[in-house]
């Protein structure tokens, strides 16, 4: 459950949102979603109360990245004409090519027509990841939500998915939730919550500063992938 919620989110810019297992991360990503309904407050974008909004109309502002891209049987040209049934094909190669996934597509026998089987099963994780973010650069929604969509990911896949990352968030309003707070020191602002509440807010350098969760919670991700050992007193 989330509570107290006062968040005023830069447009155009990248906003983290940081937290322990249960903070209301995802909570608050299916209410942008719809998938709940607030029972009080509101969210307002570019001054219009979404929540008025029917779902459609909705769900046209916003595109989502996962940490697990869902695909459907078909093809990878099918897939991609999800995100925006009347696109070209001249608009498939071009957001092909910003989700650097092109060239492996045209490597394939069948090209954009192959089948990719139930849930995409022929693809590799990174694979799918890039189909996704193609299919995001087609819909080019105002807003973007990221769950750590590079999580899963060996270093040089996670490198080619990162690099189509960047470009789709250049001019929108992205939320990312972070996992890995290394990931996100750049973000323009960070929020941090736990147990439904948002408890600090500010850049990395500010949070980091502060006698807070937030670092704790990057200062033990440090420890733990530089391998130092942890002492804790009782």
């Amino acid at each position: 459950m989330i509570k107290d919620m006062n968040l005023d989110l830069p447009t155009g810019k990248m906003t983290a949102i940081v937290g322990p297992s249960g903070a209301g991360k995802s909570t608050l990503f299916q209410l942008l979603q719809g998938f709940y309904k607030p029972t009080t407050g509101s969210i307002i974008f570019n001054g219009q109360s979404i929540n008025q909004m029917n779902l459609a109309a909705r769900r046209q502002l916003i595109a989502y990245v996962p940490q697990e891209s869902f695909l459907f049987s078909g093809s990878l040209k099918e897939n991609l004409m999800y995100a925006r049934p009347a696109i070209t094909h001249t608009e498939i190669i071009q957001a092909a090519k910003a989700a650097n996934i092109h060239d492996f597509i045209e490597s394939l026998p069948h090209g954009y027509d192959t089948e990719i089987g139930e849930r995409g099963v022929k693809l590799s994780g990174g694979q799918k990841q890039r189909v996704a973010i193609a299919r995001a650069f087609l819909k080019n929604s105002p807003i973007l939500l990221l769950d750590e969509a590079t999580s899963s990911l060996d270093h040089e896949t996670e490198f080619l998915v990162k690099e189509a990352l960047d470009r789709l968030m250049v001019g929108r309003t992205t939320l990312v939730i972070a996992h890995r707070l290394s990931t996100i020191r750049h973000a323009v602002h960070m929020v941090v919550m736990d147990k439904g509440e948002v408890i600090q807010q500010g850049n990395h350098e500010q949070l980091i500063n502060e006698d807070g969760l937030y670092r704790d919670l990057y200062e033990k991700q440090f420890f733990l992938k530089e391998g130092h050992a942890l002492k804790v007193h009782a």
